[in-house]
């Protein structure tokens, strides 16, 4: 038939020819691809003589039979034999690594590139809190370019739709701490410090420390998406070309949400586990529900309050700061979005977990252990 890849095996004195006629394309091939690839005779020649056309694919498959049989190729074109010349000179079974240092040498060489690298990512970061001064001054001088409806929808974003999420989890934070705290403390018959520990431990540090992760996770990491999906469509440039400032329309309201948002988030999650802590009291202690809670007013100082509203907002700074700072480096292609949306959520976490020590380390300091 006509149009149509085929061959056929002749035997002769030096051995078997595997004649091979019609056309050898891509379109063509795959009729006869699977029946070559079976053929186990002890084939001495490759004969194209009669082959109409060939392409790459049909060179490469003359390539690899006689390569698998050991086989000379005969009867080629000029075209032809340009092509198997190209073909041939592809090792396609060879095994391709890239050179790779002995672990001595590689894990410092790694370190310090990597510590090298760190001193441009903290002059992105001083440039950026420069800009962002800079831009909050001119909005003090012109504060009508302050752009309200967008810090309210960030505000919206942050907080309000955070509610059920950071509740749901301090409330369940309250239940561990209540139900592990009242275990180990029943070795020693004080069941009752339970509402002590609770009140203390969430007030002071889980609540505000648990809220600003999970800030990080969700509203941080949006402001890096979504100001980072804006750099790479080049919004933010055509905002610079009409005249609007990208600090003072996206990442402003967006921190000024974040430092506004978390004492509240930070204060109802504290509330949210201290509940928690009342439904396990209740539920295991038989400490009645209300007790529980008119108790917390009388153990727990004011002051573990006050340490855990002081640094709310500057958890919240930090997050919303890694979040938009990141979002803004994001330049080259969409998998550069995902990184650093990444990024911002790492750094954001560790930040906010080391400042948390200094705070701590602070507070005992000044005497508000």
């Amino acid at each position: 038939m006509t149009g149509l890849a085929q061959f056929e095996i002749v035997e002769g004195d030096g051995g078997s020819a595997l004649v091979l006629t019609g056309p050898y394309l891509v379109s063509t091939i795959g009729a006869v691809d699977d029946e070559l690839r079976t053929v186990d005779a002890n084939v001495a020649t490759i004969d194209i003589s009669d082959v109409s056309e060939i392409d790459t694919v049909g060179a490469w498959l003359a390539c690899t039979l006689a390569t698998e049989h050991d086989a000379e190729i005969t009867g080629a074109s000029s075209r032809a034999q340009r092509l198997l010349d190209a073909i041939s000179g592809l090792g396609g079974e060879e095994k391709l690594s890239a050179p790779r240092l002995p672990f001595w040498s590689r894990v410092p060489e790694a370190m310090g590139e990597k510590i090298f690298n760190a001193r441009s990512g903290i002059v992105g970061v001083v440039s950026f809190l420069g800009a962002l001064l800079i831009s909050a001054g001119s909005l003090i001088r012109n504060p009508r370019r302050f752009r309200t409806v967008a810090l309210f929808r960030q505000m919206e974003l942050v907080g309000v739709s955070a509610l059920p999420i950071i509740g749901l989890m301090s409330f369940l934070i309250g239940i561990v701490i209540a139900q592990q705290g009242a275990v180990q403390l029943a070795q020693f018959g004080a069941e009752t410090l339970t509402i002590n520990l609770v009140g203390r431990i969430t007030l002071r540090e889980l609540g505000v420390l648990m809220t600003a992760i999970m800030v990080a996770g969700r509203s941080g990491s949006a402001f890096a998406a979504e100001i980072g999906t804006m750099k790479l469509t080049e919004e933010i440039d055509a905002m610079r070309t009409i005249g609007i400032s990208p600090m003072e329309a996206l990442v402003i309201p967006r921190i000024l949400a974040a430092v506004l948002m978390m004492p509240l988030l930070g204060f109802y999650a504290s509330c949210m586990a201290i509940i928690g802590g009342a439904v396990i009291g209740d539920t295991m202690l038989g400490i009645p529900f209300w007790t529980f809670l008119s108790r917390i007013q009388e153990v727990v100082p004011t002051y573990d309050l006050w340490v855990g509203l002081v640094k709310a907002p500057v958890f919240g700074l930090i997050v919303a700061l890694a979040g938009c700072y990141n979002g803004m480096q994001v330049k080259g292609n969409s998998e550069e979005v995902g990184k650093r949306t990444t990024l911002s959520v790492v750094s954001a976490i560790f930040a906010v977990i080391v400042l948390d020590a200094f705070f701590a380390v602070f507070f005992t300091e000044i005497g508000w252990a």
